[in-house]
């Protein structure tokens, strides 16, 4: 098959990829690497190997599968991997905490929406949004109980916050897999600077969003009755005890920083045309594997000071198991990419390569923003998406290094639009908000399309100031 009905499997393939998702509740993997497989089979890719006459091997779908399945793990799984651990050991350590109560001292108590908003920013950096969301809360109660300041606002900021920098700046999952897949995961430090600038439309919104809705929905931890679950409210000094000694506040940044840093210091030394063994090793350091393995020993550090290091066996075993699906997603989203690279469908739209030119930045966030709204998982559209836009790049104008990092904020924007009932993350911030789904609609829905509308929106601007 070739041409107009290839492009029509494709999209049939999506839908059925969206049902069986999402309806028929199979997994993610199963549903990608079956459909993956079905549309090779339509596409008419050999199921063998052959030779064509000029000697050139075309590879079959077996292999085209393997191919796909095995260059995203090549490139990305033991960054997944290393990024999520760090997060763990934030967690375990409290140095989560740590950096959430420097972040109130620097706002301070007068303004907890804000301090909420930019706390939930920062600990979501290497920690997941739905965890993220769970640690930070008894904070977000306890500042509720102490300022007496509007839940809702609290909680959506909080929401907020933490799902901005989940969906835009690794070593989140998803913003790492994405980077991969498009060829620029050498150069995370850039994903991460405008991931960062990214960030700030979205937050602005939620801010501004969180004002307006905490005036016309009141939760019921703000009614003065008991919370959801039975859950008891502490107060802010109670939880502090709780950890009892937090650690050194550089030494919680250290595991975030370092990598950062070591990443910046690579980019520096490439800019620069360094060379010698000094070039050679800021290379090396700056890898991004070799950067966030740094980042790691700087946490293994952290659970020798809070004497925790015989905890690090269960805090490795713990991460392997939470990232071991999103590795397979991930893989399963690079093969649906390779599948599409050969099928000929990339040749058919690059001979009509003006409408999808037209639509430029807007393809990535419009296809990310449909496969989360159908399925739930911002992960899940964030991979999925990348391996379908991959062989696209060039088509869409979008190859140069910033466009290319543009195009994974503008994936990270559709990721966020829009979280309700078949995402964890809404159940997560309803149950913990101590509101009803209803409310959860109001707030937590609205608030994400207002926040990736707001994200895609600074990608559009960024698109022709950068561009």
């Amino acid at each position: 098959m070739s041409g107009f009905g290839l492009i029509i499997a494709f999209i049939i393939a999506v839908i059925a990829m969206i049902l069986a998702i999402s309806k028929l509740k199979v997994h993610p993997f199963l549903a990608i690497m079956t459909i993956s497989l079905l549309l090779g089979l339509v596409a008419g890719i050999p199921l063998v190997d052959t030779k064509k006459a000029d000697g050139t091997t075309v590879l079959g779908l077996a292999n085209v599968i393997g191919a796909g399945f095995s260059g995203t793990f090549t490139s990305i799984g033991i960054v997944i991997i290393l990024g999520a651990l760090v997060g763990t050991i934030l967690e375990e350590t409290g140095a989560a905490f740590k950096l959430a109560d420097m972040v109130i001292h620097v706002v301070g108590p007068d303004h907890p929406d804000v301090a909420m908003l930019i706390m939930g920013w920062v600990v979501s950096i290497p920690v997941f949004c739905d965890s993220g969301f769970v640690i930070l809360n008894p904070i977000r109660r306890a500042l509720v109980q102490r300022t007496r300041k509007s839940s809702v606002a609290m909680t959506v900021c909080l929401a907020g916050g933490l799902y901005a920098s989940h969906v835009f700046i690794p070593p989140t999952p998803g913003p790492i897999a994405a980077a991969n897949s498009l060829g620029i995961g050498d150069n995370l430090l850039l994903v991460m600077g405008l991931g960062a600038l990214v960030s700030i439309p979205a937050l602005i919104a939620t801010y501004l969003y969180a004002g307006h809705i905490s005036k016309k929905v009141r939760a019921a931890d703000e009614a003065d009755v008991e919370p959801a679950d039975g859950e008891i409210v502490k107060t802010y000094d109670e939880i502090l005890k709780e950890y009892g000694r937090l650690p050194n506040g550089a030494l919680s940044l250290s595991p975030i920083v370092v990598p950062i840093l070591l990443m910046a210091l690579g980019s520096i030394s490439s800019m620069a045309k360094w060379s010698g063994f000094g070039a050679h090793l800021c290379n090396f350091l700056g890898t991004p594997i070799i950067a966030l393995a740094v980042g790691t020993l700087f946490g293994v550090w952290l659970l020798v000071d809070m004497h925790k290091i015989d905890h690090f066996y269960d805090v490795t075993d713990k991460t392997l198991k939470t990232v071991g699906p999103i590795l397979f997603i991930t893989a399963a989203g690079g093969v649906l990419g390779k599948v599409i690279a050969v099928s000929g469908m990339v040749q058919y739209i690059t001979s009509n390569a003006p409408l999808l030119q037209s639509v430029g930045i807007f393809f990535p966030f419009l296809l990310a923003a449909i496969l989360k709204t159908a399925q739930g998982s911002s992960t899940v559209a964030i991979t999925t998406t990348a391996g379908i836009m991959a062989p696209l790049m060039t088509v869409l104008g979008l190859q140069s290094p910033v466009s290319t990092a543009l195009t994974v904020m503008a994936i990270g924007a559709g990721a966020m639009t829009v979280s309700h009932a078949n995402d964890s993350y809404f159940w997560v911030v309803t149950n913990f908000g101590s509101m009803t789904p209803e409310q959860g609609y109001k707030t937590q829905t609205m608030n994400t399309l207002v926040e990736g509308l707001a994200s895609m929106v600074g990608v559009f601007v960024l698109s022709l100031i950068l561009h």
